[in-house]
């Protein structure tokens, strides 16, 4: 697989997109973190209903925690990209609103009124440029679009890993409310 040719233009080539390897663990991970924040399974978007479309149409502000469980890529990872993105499902066809990469400035666009926004994918941390400060990337476009709290990651992240550690600490919370979400 070569990430150097995922774009085509300003529009990432969703046949790429479609190469990465799957992460089948999210699935349990998101479903469990639904579980402990009460969560109607209708509001857990998996494959075919996780794609840019549908996050750009959601009414975000109405929920209190927002998670994604992806891939992450930062800038440099794919041949045009500037600035890092999460994955989603991309479509049949790519286009500008939706290629199946939610990037930092299509990120910033959101409404969010979230406590907490978890970002359970590979190096949400990372600055939107070489050399950058942490939290200016993808982190910092959730801070824009009015989430209060983060969950990010600095290094690459194995998908076993990131769900035990967010399940892990769904358990610890639910164990212990006052405990903070630092802690």
């Amino acid at each position: 697989l070569n990430v150097a040719d995922f774009y085509r233009g300003s529009v990432a080539d969703v046949e790429e997109v479609r190469k990465l390897p799957a992460l089948p663990k999210t699935e349990t991970e998101l479903k469990a973190m639904g579980h402990y924040l009460g969560a109607e399974p209708a509001s857990i978007y998996l494959r075919e209903r996780a794609t840019e479309t549908k996050v750009k149409s959601i009414t975000l502000n109405d929920f209190q925690v927002v998670a994604f469980a992806t891939h992450g890529l930062v800038w440099g990872d794919l041949k045009g990209l500037v600035e890092p993105a999460l994955v989603l499902t991309p479509p049949d066809q790519g286009k500008e609103q939706d290629d199946g990469l939610l990037t930092s400035s299509e990120v910033d666009q959101l409404k969010l009124d979230a406590d907490w926004v978890i970002l359970s994918a590979c190096n949400t941390a990372a600055g939107d440029k070489p050399g950058a400060r942490g939290l200016s990337g993808l982190a910092q476009a959730f801070f824009y679009a009015g989430t209060r709290a983060l969950l990010v990651s600095h290094w690459p992240v194995e998908s076993d890993a990131a769900t035990a550690l967010t399940t892990a600490m769904f358990e610890a919370i639910r164990n212990d409310p006052s405990i903070g979400r630092s802690e």
